[in-house]
């Protein structure tokens, strides 16, 4: 099948090699242009190895982006980790349309950070869904879905590489198989079901700790490892990382109620955080690092 490949990062790159390992024929890679002084993209670095076209655009709501994909007379485009919003004279270019992974179990979480609202939320169950791309946000029709197990102590880190991003290479391999097949499904998501989120940012970020030790855990998994959920000490931005929800506590929340060689331990409405990484006005570094680098001491209030 002919396929053009747009995406980015590592998920993008391992897709491509699926691909081509399938001997599916991928006639070019479509990415965002490198960054000043960064480095290269695995998946244009990828593309170049294997002698793949790499175009790079900031947009492709252009008459060029079109030309180059009706030029290249593809079967199907695919999506593998895709940010820019995608015109439909462009996802209607392929013979076949385009189809695009998304994280989450549509028609819910429906947006750029669905890992991380999921969390935030609680769910227990989430998954991937691979869709026909339309012009809506995540509207499309689905082609299948895959559920998966949200562990207690998951973070949007540990949730995407160690489970939705592998699942879902094998989801895309297996999409295109059945497009291949003929008569692929084409499921029109129910909106009564629906949900959206903005991106989680700072604005979402922020622990009130009068809240349930429950629902802060939850914000606090769900911004691991972007944005960082955050607090303050001594009126500075302080983020937290590496969390675990423990026992009853009996402080008032958000006091430092131990600091030991490799975690701290910081009250909840409830229950006790001990939290092993944390970054203040320089980079991320351990809790027992921070705690000298602020002098940080028992009976402390954060926030």
């Amino acid at each position: 099948m002919r396929i053009i490949l747009i995406g980015q990062a590592a998920f993008a790159e391992k897709t491509l090699d699926k691909l081509v390992s399938k001997g599916e024929e991928v006639l070019a890679v479509f990415c965002f242009p490198d960054a000043p002084g960064g480095r290269i993209d695995p998946v244009k670095q990828r593309a170049l190895q294997l002698g793949i076209p790499v175009h790079q655009h900031k947009t492709l709501k252009t008459p060029e982006v079109t030309e180059q994909f009706v030029s290249l007379k593809p079967d199907l485009a695919i999506l593998a980790f895709v940010s820019q919003i995608i015109p439909p004279p462009v996802f209607n270019a392929p013979r076949l349309g385009s189809i695009c992974y998304h994280p989450s179990l549509l028609p819910k979480y429906r947006g750029r950070t669905a890992i991380n609202w999921a969390l935030i939320r609680g769910e227990t169950v989430t998954g991937l869904t691979i869709f026909w791309l339309d012009k809506g946000i995540d509207t499309g029709p689905i082609l299948l879905q895959k559920e998966v197990q949200v562990d207690p102590n998951d973070t949007t880190g540990t949730l995407y590489f160690n489970k939705l991003f592998p699942m879902g290479i094998e989801a895309i391999s297996e999409a295109v198989d059945l497009i291949k097949a003929g008569n692929p499904p084409r499921i029109v998501q129910d909106e009564s079901k629906a949900s959206y989120d903005p991106p989680c940012g700072d604005e979402h970020a922020r622990i009130d700790w009068s809240k349930p030790a429950q629902e802060v855990y939850n914000l606090i998994r769900g911004c691991d490892p972007q944005p960082g959920a955050h607090t303050t000490y001594n009126g500075k931005m302080v983020r937290i990382f590496d969390a675990r929800l423990q026992k009853d506590a009996n402080s008032a929340a958000g006091q430092v109620t131990g600091i030991a060689a490799e975690e701290i331990t910081i009250a909840l409405n409830g229950g006790t955080l001990a939290v092993k990484r944390m970054r203040g006005e320089g980079g991320k570094i351990s809790a027992a690092e921070f705690v000298k680098q602020v002098d940080l001491k028992v009976g402390d209030r954060l926030g």
